[in-house]
């Protein structure tokens, strides 16, 4: 049974849930498999890479509200394969949610910072290597984040996916750049 109505307040769902939720929505019937191959390829650059139990976790969720639904399908002799979908009142209330829900300020839980803003405990060639590898993680990300946008722009049903993708891509050089400027700021020390 839903716990939504159009006039009412939408359920407080974690934020995760509505991110499973919005993989649903693009219109694919996704084992808990392939929901976790679609976050990781997109998802992760932006929100969050989920673990396969907060996923099946989230869907559980999702069909006791009555927004996903699933069925096993034959998958060899032995189980089953679960596919999920969503339903009508699962896409109601995702188009509620991404309407009407207030812009939340960004928590930024950078681990990176956190070292270096413990600085005075490191050895400060380790606090520069460190920096050092997050400056070249990112330019990986940064990459990563292009070539998947580029993929996304050759399927019409991902045009939003592509702009996120891109913001990505944009993200991950800033990052980068901002990890060689505190090098320099580290220098200076």
């Amino acid at each position: 049974m839903a716990h939504d109505n159009e006039d009412g307040e939408l359920p407080k769902l974690r934020t995760t849930s509505w991110a499973v939720l919005g993989i649903l929505s693009f219109g694919s019937e996704l084992s808990g498999y392939d929901l976790k191959k679609w976050a990781d390829w997109s998802l992760r650059f932006f929100y969050w890479a989920p673990s396969f139990s907060q996923i099946y976790g989230e869907l559980r969720r999702l069909e006791d509200l009555g927004y996903a639904r699933s069925r096993v399908v034959a998958k060899d002799d032995v189980r089953g394969k679960r596919l999920y979908s969503i339903t009508p009142e699962g896409e109601r209330a995702m188009a509620r949610w991404t309407n009407e829900a207030p812009a939340e300020p960004v928590v930024l839980k950078h681990g990176v910072m956190l070292r270096v803003w413990l600085g005075h405990l490191p050895d400060p060639d380790g606090l520069r290597a460190m920096l050092v590898e997050h400056r070249e993680q990112s330019e990986r990300m940064r990459v990563r984040a292009r070539v998947d946008a580029e993929g996304a722009a050759t399927e019409p049903d991902w045009a939003y996916p592509e702009v996120v993708l891109r913001w990505a891509e944009r993200y991950y050089a800033s990052e980068r750049d901002r990890a060689e400027a505190m090098l320099r700021d580290l220098d200076r020390l």
